[in-house]
């Protein structure tokens, strides 16, 4: 799932929350009749608008769905069992995604250095004083 963490938005369009997810829009309202925790507002044309907090309920239900496996009726189940571990576990797995991001951007910085740049050769190792007794 990609997001833009950056932005300031409030409300977002159920074409944007699929592209968010990777899932066609269909897909999305599927879920919302399935899963009482995810409830966007809707205007009086109907057209729906996810808050954040049903963003971060579309990861627990994706996470579960997607990643874990579980068939829907499983999903609710666990949900209804676990709330909260299940969202603690979704918060820790989307943080380690974000480090990992970092770290292979990281990698990637130092593969692609310029190879015209000498790493130092007079460095000395740090010594420290031995304390004899």
């Amino acid at each position: 799932m990609t997001e833009d963490s950056s932005s300031d938005k409030y409300y977002f369009s159920i074409g944007e929350v699929a592209k968010m997810f990777n899932l066609s829009i269909s897909n999305i309202r599927f879920w919302e009749q399935e899963f009482e925790i995810l409830r966007p507002k809707k205007n009086r044309k109907g057209d729906r608008f996810f808050t954040r907090q049903d963003i971060e309920n579309l990861k627990i239900i994706h996470h579960l769905l997607k990643e874990k496996g579980y068939t829907i009726e499983g999903a609710r189940k666990k949900l209804l069992q676990n709330p909260d571990q299940v969202t603690e576990r979704v918060a820790m797995i989307d943080s380690l995604k974000k480090i990992r991001s970092f770290l292979v951007s990281l990698k990637e910085q130092f593969d692609n250095k310029d190879p015209g740049i000498q790493e130092p050769t007079d460095i000395t190792p740090l010594s420290y004083p031995v304390k004899e007794e």
